[in-house]
């Protein structure tokens, strides 16, 4: 009865439900842009050059996932891996894999630079608004770079809570490494509220969309589907976890 319903099962509506998260984690890049804005200069005007940059990069995006997620359905079908690199468990040609890794990680560690700001900003806001006194979280320290010619501000409190945050961030990656289920959480948890419902709401009070018009019944419907797909990926993200954690070990290899 499960097979007619769900042809494949039941766990391949869980698989989409998860795929429906890591694909909502790809929108969490809108928290950024304010932040990326405001280091812009005009002219020209900032909200152009913005939206010729999103234009640019979802479209360039978009290709490559696409592209990632079609060719190894095509080849591989249900058992495409969710790590097209190393989830078949075997590493040939082996500098083909290396290679492909060493740049993942290269993109990696400048997009976890930027992601991480607002983290940062929004903690040592805090810190600094509630410790005015606190000599560790105000004092900055002046740290001459003779070969730069350049003068570097170093704050103890800002080195420690990076540093610790980094730590443990890596710990957590490191003793629950299931990426795909992972991010569909994150991405199923965040989507919604930043990506969908705060800009909408920001917008109708801007604009002051009244009630019950076209537009403001389109917004909300918008904002009600995408709160459903969020919930549902969620759910399918979880149930997945829950899965890799019958049989996983950590700190172990799991091919």
């Amino acid at each position: 009865m499960e097979g007619q319903i769900f042809p494949g099962g039941i766990d391949n509506v869980w698989t989409v439900l998860q795929a429906l998260g890591n694909i909502a984690f790809a929108y969490s890049y809108t928290a950024l842009l304010i932040e990326i804005q405001d280091t812009l200069k005009s002219p020209p005007d900032e909200c152009k050059v913005m939206k010729k940059a999103n234009l640019i990069g979802i479209s360039t995006t978009t290709i490559f996932y696409l592209l990632c997620g079609c060719i190894g359905y095509a080849a591989f079908g249900d058992d495409s891996p969710g790590n097209l690199l190393t989830g078949f468990g075997f590493f040939e040609p082996f500098w083909l894999v290396g290679l492909a890794n060493a740049f993942v990680t290269i993109h990696l560690i400048g997009a976890y630079q930027v992601f991480c700001q607002p983290i940062f900003a929004s903690v040592e806001e805090w810190a600094a608004d509630n410790y005015p006194k606190n000599q560790i979280i105000q004092r900055n320290f002046r740290i001459s770079l003779p070969i730069l010619k350049s003068v570097y501000h170093a704050n103890i409190f800002k080195l420690v809570w990076r540093t610790s945050y980094v730590f443990l961030v890596t710990l957590f990656a490191m003793i629950l490494p299931f990426f795909n289920d992972i991010l569909g959480l994150i991405g199923a948890s965040s989507f919604w509220p930043l990506t969908v419902y705060f800009p909408i709401q920001m917008y109708i009070s801007r604009s002051k969309v009244q009630k019950w018009r076209k537009k403001w019944i389109f917004l909300q419907t918008l904002s009600l589907f995408s709160l459903v797909i969020s919930l549902s990926a969620f759910v399918g993200s979880f149930q997945s976890v829950l899965k890799d954690l019958r049989t996983y070990k950590p700190f172990h290899e799991n091919h």
